[in-house]
């Protein structure tokens, strides 16, 4: 999420100079698709970070396959970042629905783990216990045969 921050910093910092406003692109990406543009940027640009090669070994280009999902190209992305940029409200509200959506799936994918991990143990107690029934019925039938 610190990564996120100083992205935006950077962005709206050299995004808002003291140049003249920038005009509305006729096809401005709308915030809702805005959003998703950037969250899943976010996300690949955190992947590439970690694992580089296994994304391009599979064919995955961030920018591309960003723009492909999305159905647009650079320059409309360039321009309506710059102008979401000039109009830094607007912005902020696409960047909190971002880190919104971030959390969100953080929560889900934490519950996910937290029920996999209850799950794994679940089947170790049941094996020792199945082990430990096994142990005391060898263990009786031996006293049994000793008798």
């Amino acid at each position: 999420m610190r990564h996120l921050v100083i992205y935006l910093l950077i962005l709206l910092t050299f995004g808002c100079g003291k140049d003249a406003k920038p005009e509305k692109p006729d096809d401005l990406i709308s915030k809702d698709k805005m959003v998703d543009v950037l969250y899943d940027t976010f996300v690949l640009n955190t992947a590439k970070g970690t694992s580089k090669s296994i994304l391009e070994n599979h064919g995955i280009y961030p920018e591309n396959y960003i723009f492909k999902k999305h159905n647009i190209d650079s320059l409309q992305f360039a321009l309506s970042n710059e102008y979401y940029g000039f109009h830094v409200e607007e912005y902020e509200s696409i960047i909190a629905r971002v880190e919104d959506r971030f959390n969100n799936d953080k929560d889900r994918f934490q519950t996910k783990i937290d029920m996999d991990v209850k799950e794994v143990q679940r089947k170790k107690d049941s094996i020792k216990r199945l082990s430990d029934s096994i142990k005391t019925y060898k263990s009786r039938k031996i006293q049994e045969a000793k008798n």
